[in-house]
């Protein structure tokens, strides 16, 4: 019997145990690390972002924001504070976003609110000490295909230097054959108007691409997509590859430094260049 690609607890053994340790670790780190709590970018109830500060004076500090996933339709901020420890380790502010899910929202807001919570950190960060020129995002799975909307073309200059996308979602249509559909029920015009290979992007952002050696094969094939199109629209983008990792425990380690996505995720912070 074949198995879904899409649908990770299938492919990963320790899914749940994965899971566990990056909760216990963002709690751990909601309780160590200096932070603002629930800082409002917006109206609605899950418009709402974490910020989180390294040791030290605070001004003109560089800023990275985060964006979780979840396939768009589970976790929240709360739940990957753990990625603040790599970025405030690096000396940057790190900033948690949080967004509604789907089914009860649709795709078109998921979108505009990461896109609002970008232009509240730019607008209001120096308040808190960050350097809104100094602005890089990341994010993981469906956070990665949403992040690719904070360098989109519509925008340029996008406010974004760098990017770094994890184990990222490029491409929506295979998604409605799988697992998904009975949870989130894409439509054509969703797919149409949100799959990032049909999208131009701004060509003064550095972006490193990463998925985990273990990933299953629509990941490694979305991952190289995208990388072909960046390129192909001017943008230095560059493919990593994770050692022994798979799409849950490579996330888990941007919140540990010195791990392989961890070192990724501090050089794009400093602006230090990628290993070979």
């Amino acid at each position: 019997m074949e198995t879904d690609p899409f649908r990770i607890r299938d492919h990963v053994a320790l899914f749940d145990s994965i899971v566990s340790e990056i909760v216990k670790a963002s709690e751990r780190t909601r309780e160590t690390l200096s932070m603002t709590g629930n800082v409002v970018y917006g109206d609605g109830p899950s418009e709402s972002l974490d910020i989180f500060y390294p040791e030290g004076t605070r001004k003109n500090l560089p800023v990275h924001m985060f964006i979780h996933g979840g396939y768009w339709r589970m976790f929240s901020k709360r739940d990957y504070s753990c990625v603040a420890n790599t970025v405030t380790q690096a000396g940057a502010i790190a900033v948690i976003v949080d967004y509604a899910l789907m089914p009860a929202h649709r795709m078109e807001v998921l979108v505009d609110q990461v896109v609002r919570a970008k232009r509240w950190v730019i607008d209001h960060i120096a308040e808190y000490g960050g350097d809104p020129s100094t602005l890089t995002v990341s994010g993981h799975s469906a956070g990665a295909h949403l992040a690719s909307f904070l360098f989109h073309g519509s925008t340029i200059p996008s406010g974004i230097d760098r990017a770094f996308l994890l184990g990222g979602l490029y491409d929506l249509a295979p998604l409605q054959r799988s697992f998904l559909q009975n949870e989130i029920a894409l439509s054509d015009e969703e797919v149409a108007r949100f799959t990032p290979l049909s999208h131009n992007h701004d060509p003064h952002c550095r972006v490193i691409l990463a998925v985990g050696a273990k990933e299953t094969d629509p990941f490694h094939a979305q991952s190289n997509a995208f990388l072909s199109t960046l390129r192909g629209q001017g943008l230095p983008a560059v493919l990593k590859i994770l050692a022994a990792r798979n799409h849950m425990d490579s996330v888990r380690d941007l919140g540990v430094p010195g791990s392989q996505a961890g070192d990724l995720l501090a050089r794009l912070v400093t602006g230090e260049p990628c290993p070979a």
